[in-house]
């Protein structure tokens, strides 16, 4: 009896060590992504809380705004006006700026009226620091409503929030999936398929860290997964390509014009044919984007076994 009860503790302990300390955040609010990577993070064992915009924040990049200073207003966030607060219920207008979610049933998510990056800030410096009383051991931007690969990185609010948590020396990863991942129920069932692939990438991670921190210092992951993503997607490597996934210009008057692009050309052999030939795209960036040629070695060596 001795035997088997230490063999509980040593398997408890086991669990209990392996768990990370993990703030969600995003630039599109609350999403289907969000829940079920919270869901599919919190079933692998894991410790998680969310910190994400009151409202959807794409193409804000590194932005540090603050739309609402003490509680929701909606003159500056037309959204506010149209929704009556912030989406999908989350806050209302009058509630305080920043805090838990007044909506029901969901433990330790949070929202802020402001850019992604300060969801991100309010989420290690705030949230974490209450519930655990320390930094988050990894910052998860995503999963975003749409894929961030080439050029769009330089303006995305998901690859910003990752960018600012690599500055604070908090290990980063950027995930972004399809727009077909959207819900307005929160209960897509391609966010299922996001979620465990994440988890699997995390896992991954952790079985290389050996207990340390799971990502270089200055290191932050942007991945990317194809619009039609399974079970079966593999993992592969990139690096930053030269595709802009929308075509931005003024056009003719003064509201810009975003128009889509369907896919790369061969001749665009990175992230985004990565995500253009059905895989998941995982790309090393420094705190400032392209990594180094080490840092991408690393990488490759690292996640080999994920990679196809």
């Amino acid at each position: 009896m001795r035997k088997v009860i230490l063999y509980l503790m040593t398997m408890t302990f086991a669990v209990d060590a392996s768990a990370l300390k993990i703030i969600i955040t995003n630039d599109d609010g609350l999403t289907s992504n969000v829940v079920a990577l919270t869901n599919a993070l919190r079933s692998a064992g894991h410790q998680v809380a969310v910190s994400v915009p009151c409202t959807g924040q794409s193409g804000r990049g590194g932005a540090l705004v603050f739309y609402s200073q003490q509680r929701i207003v909606a003159e500056n966030d037309d959204q506010i006006t149209a929704n009556g607060g912030c989406s999908f219920g989350v806050a209302s207008i009058g509630d305080p700026a920043m805090g838990p979610f007044k909506k029901s049933g969901f433990t330790d998510y949070h929202y802020v009226h402001a850019t992604p990056v300060v969801a991100a800030l309010y989420g290690m410096d705030a949230v974490a620091k209450q519930k655990w009383g320390t930094v988050p051991d990894l910052v998860i931007s995503g999963p975003n409503e749409g894929q961030n690969v080439g050029g769009i990185n330089l303006i995305s609010g998901t690859v910003g929030a990752a960018q600012f948590s690599g500055i604070r020396n908090v290990p980063s990863i950027a995930v972004s999936a399809g727009e077909n991942t959207a819900s307005a129920t929160l209960n897509n069932p391609r966010s299922t398929v996001v979620a465990n692939h994440v988890v699997q990438l995390i896992s991954e991670l952790e079985a290389k860290a050996g207990g340390k921190r799971l990502l270089p210092k200055n290191v932050v992951l942007n991945v990317n997964m194809p619009n039609n993503v399974s079970a079966t997607t593999p993992f592969a490597f990139s690096k930053v390509g030269t595709f802009n996934k929308y075509d931005l210009s003024m056009g003719s008057s003064t509201t810009p014009v975003e128009i889509p692009v369907s896919s790369a050309t061969l001749a665009q052999k990175y992230d985004e044919a990565v995500v253009s030939d059905q895989k998941i795209s995982v790309t090393a960036l420094q705190v400032g984007y392209e990594s180094s040629p080490v840092t991408q070695s690393w990488l490759k060596l690292h996640l080999k076994n994920l990679f196809r």
